[in-house]
């Protein structure tokens, strides 16, 4: 509406962010200003211990509003709703979304990126890996395949490697495919569901995009699908090897597409006929959000978890050291790939809130900063945050959180300074694999995220780290970065992915550094105290079963 010509009409970019604990949607101009936007939180289920789940339902509710009220507020601005030109989405990767084709509603709760449920299920496709292995199919393209040269296929190949040279990533908990098979082995509904072809699968854009384009369009994002250990890294298809080994019906798998491209548009509600044109996982929405388009560049986001990229080009970097190879992004249907090398962490910010809600250490996020700061040091308290396992570089789905070196003299304030400690090693555990494995020596960290607004914590990671810390003022990266992938795909502003000079202009405000200013001596004691205090409580929970048996 024109409210009789009081509105004006601009050239906006719009991003649904769909994040663990929390859907927001955002309205940038050109520069990556904000124009609008509205949060919402949405219930976490936790129905056992390690279990975590979303409801689908509640997700789309939430997305929903939030892009009302944006547009509510956008016009209050004094814009016309039909400024938003396109719209991008972003999303929490590896949560697992079931539903039926014929009612299009959800079969269960999601099961969330973070859960551990699925840990005897992971033990039962690491006996395979090692007893039957990977049939080799003779239509993909894979290293094992070129290895061969001139195999006809029909090859069985063993053990971990198998898995990671096809994917790019190892066999966890943390991935698409294991959550799905759990889903399909203990939920009769999804059961029933795959035994008569009822079953879609989907990962979180997949079912907001084929509700918001009112179940027209079914797909999957290649960022989003590089992580299901289901598709081929380096064809971008599903791989029917992998189909095979986790006994899964192809025909539940969508589409794969590119990052940016126009996939339909909205259905109804206040921006019915907008394009959705950007499709990406969170983790590389603020990659590009960052800005980090050429090879070797950085970025981490620090929000429940913790989750570290570094862009490596169209250069597929095999890690030896725990890491993952995954897709950064692709700029479009008929572009090349660009690859990154991946360190994740399960607890970040998640364990602020540990702090807050569990302990009653601290009445809200922002006073773990003021309170770490009361004391000069940790008193000698390190902290493993494993509250779900360990993922990179360790990989240990048994791994305990410990609290270790608690003395008589230990108050809240060294367990919230040992708190903000842990961030800052279990990203340098991930930066010191990703220097092995690249030969590359990182200089400058970007951050964002909601962990990265307290001085405190940045100023610790760059002590720790022993790289300076690049914090920029506008830390919405990963919605930004949805929203340049949808700019691009209707070429808006003129933006490329494929010439990063066409966003020389986006999200160029001031930003921060910060220095180290310990000493190295201090920094490598600390460091090593540290990585004792990992191999303390690994395996913690190995040898328990689902209820918790020995």
């Amino acid at each position: 509406m024109d409210c009789g010509g009081m509105l004006t009409r601009g050239e906006f970019v719009g991003s649904l962010d769909c994040g663990t604990t929390s859907v927001r949607f955002i309205i940038f101009d050109r520069y990556a200003n904000v124009v609008a936007q509205h949060q919402l939180e949405f219930p976490q289920y936790y129905p056992e211990p390690g279990w975590h789940d979303h409801d689908p339902l509640e997700i789309l509710s939430h997305a929903h509003r939030c892009i009302d009220e944006t547009t509510s507020l956008l016009e209050a601005a004094g814009w016309t709703s039909d400024s938003v030109r396109v719209i991008g989405i972003t999303n929490q990767r590896e949560t697992t979304v079931a539903w039926s084709k014929g009612t299009g509603e959800p079969l269960c709760r999601a099961i969330v990126w973070d859960d551990a449920r699925t840990k005897n299920t992971v033990k039962h496709f690491e006996h395979k890996l090692e007893t039957v292995g990977i049939r080799d199919s003779p239509d993909y393209d894979s290293t094992a395949q070129r290895q061969r040269e001139g195999s006809n296929g029909g090859v069985w190949r063993k053990g971990v490697e198998a898995l990671r040279c096809i994917t790019g990533l190892p066999l966890s908990t943390y991935f698409s495919a294991i959550k799905l098979r759990w889903m399909i082995d203990h939920i009769p509904s999804v059961t029933h569901a795959h035994d008569t072809d009822d079953l879609q699968f989907g990962t979180v854009e997949s079912w907001l995009l084929y509700n918001l384009t009112g179940r027209a369009v079914s797909v999957c994002e290649v960022s989003n699908a590089s992580r299901t250990l289901l598709m081929n890294i380096r064809t971008l298809q599903w791989d029917p090897a992998l189909l095979e080994f986790f006994g899964l019906r192809e025909s539940i798998l969508p589409k794969i597409v590119s990052t940016s491209e126009v996939y339909g548009c909205i259905a109804s509600g206040s921006l019915k006929g907008v394009p959705v044109g950007g499709l990406v996982g969170d983790q590389q929405g603020a990659l590009v959000g960052n800005r980090c388009l050429r090879k070797g560049e950085a970025k981490c986001t620090y929000g429940t978890g913790a989750f570290l990229l570094f862009n490596t080009g169209e250069e597929i970097v095999e890690s030896s050291h725990g890491l993952l190879s995954t897709v950064a992004y692709q700029a479009g249907p008929n572009a090349k790939p660009v690859y990154a090398l991946e360190g994740s962490t399960s607890v970040a910010g998640s364990a602020i809130t540990w702090l807050r809600d569990r302990m009653k250490f601290i009445k809200s996020a922002k006073e773990v900063n003021a309170l770490a700061a009361s004391v000069p040091s940790t008193g000698g308290v390190y902290f493993v945050t494993a509250f779900s396992g360990l993922l990179a570089p360790y990989w240990d789905p048994g791994a305990a959180g410990m609290l270790i070196g608690l003395s008589q003299y230990t108050t809240p304030a060294h367990i919230c300074r040992a708190t903000l400690e842990a961030n800052a090693f279990s990203t340098r555990a991930i930066i010191e694999s990703m220097k092995r494995d690249s030969g590359v020596q990182l200089r400058h960290l970007k951050v964002d995220g909601g962990m990265t607004n307290g001085d405190l914590a940045m100023s610790i990671l760059a002590d720790l780290g022993g790289f300076s810390v690049v914090r920029p003022e506008m830390r919405e990266a990963t919605a930004l970065g949805s929203a340049i992938m949808a700019g691009a795909a209707i070429r808006l502003f003129g933006w490329d992915l494929e010439r990063p000079e066409t966003l020389s202009e986006v999200n160029t405000a001031g930003s921060r550094e910060f220095m180290p200013t310990m000493m190295d001596g201090e920094r490598e004691e600390k460091w090593t105290k540290w990585q004792r205090a990992v191999e303390r409580c690994k395996g913690w929970d190995e040898g328990v079963d689902e209820d918790g048996d020995s």
